[in-house]
């Protein structure tokens, strides 16, 4: 990795510390009655996202393993068992054991040397892997399921400015993937905030590309809170979780929901 790769995977390191540490926050001290509380994904409970978190955290272990060994990444079917042990949990064990296997993944990214952070490579989700990037689509998943955790308690929750201003970056190939088609063909320039940036967004019947803005005064206009473009992209914007500093002109926010269902 050069410089900038060493820094970057130390960056999102960082974060992933501090995503862990919010997530155990909001999991440690629940009774078994929070525990099943809904969570924001429609139909998982609080302590099924965090299953989910604690089996992806096992998961990404044995993918830094094999990176590490230069071994192949393991097949698809070594995925099932390991989802299936975890649903089998009663909730109050996934939680704790969710807290403690992704712990577990940190203190092995941890543990290696500079030179084993800068030889890890692993092809794994249709691309060739560095230590930042495979790093970077674990923050993407853990500070979105966070927060579908804390919001469950508390309804004003946002994404926190570190992780966001690290996975706004990554939106493209996530617009590129999550946008639905629609036949309402649209141009937007996107403003954020708290990091500021400027996109340029594109909908049509095939489907939703984002580019960097192309200050096109023609165009529709959003300005938002980075934290909540990212919701949005992710299905995680809706009316009663859409902060009011949100400006939408010449476009429906709705419209962008629908192509926007979630992830």
């Amino acid at each position: 990795m050069s410089e900038s790769s060493i820094d970057r995977a130390a960056g999102l390191l960082a974060t992933l510390h501090a995503s862990h540490d919010r997530l155990a926050a909001a999991l440690g001290s629940l009774t078994a009655d929070q525990a099943t509380t809904q969570s924001f994904c429609a139909d998982w409970s609080v302590a099924q996202v965090a299953s989910h978190l604690g089996s992806g955290a096992e998961i990404f272990r044995l993918h830094l393993a094999a990176g590490l060994k230069g071994e192949e990444a393991m097949p698809n079917d070594v995925y099932p068992p390991i989802w299936d042990a975890w649903n089998a949990k009663p909730p109050l064990e996934q939680v704790r054991d969710a807290v403690a296997t992704d712990a577990a993944f940190l203190d092995d990214i941890d543990a290696l040397s500079d030179d084993e952070r800068e030889r890890w490579h692993l092809h794994l989700f249709g691309m060739e892997q560095n230590l930042p990037t495979f790093l970077q689509f674990r923050l993407n998943e853990h500070a979105l399921h966070t927060w579908d955790v804390v919001v469950s308690f508390d309804p004003a929750a946002t994404l926190p400015e570190d992780a966001t201003s690290y996975v706004v970056d990554s939106l493209g190939a996530v617009v590129g993937w999550a946008g639905k088609p629609t036949d309402a063909q649209a141009s937007v320039e996107v403003r954020t905030t708290a990091p500021e940036r400027a996109f340029h967004l594109v909908l049509g019947p095939g489907g939703a590309a984002l580019k960097p803005s192309l200050d096109d005064t023609d165009a529709a206009e959003l300005v938002l809170p980075a934290e909540a473009f990212v919701r949005l992209v992710y299905g995680r914007l809706d009316p009663d979780h859409t902060p009011p500093t949100v400006v939408a002109r010449g476009i429906d926010l709705d419209l962008l929901r629908s192509v926007f269902p979630g992830l």
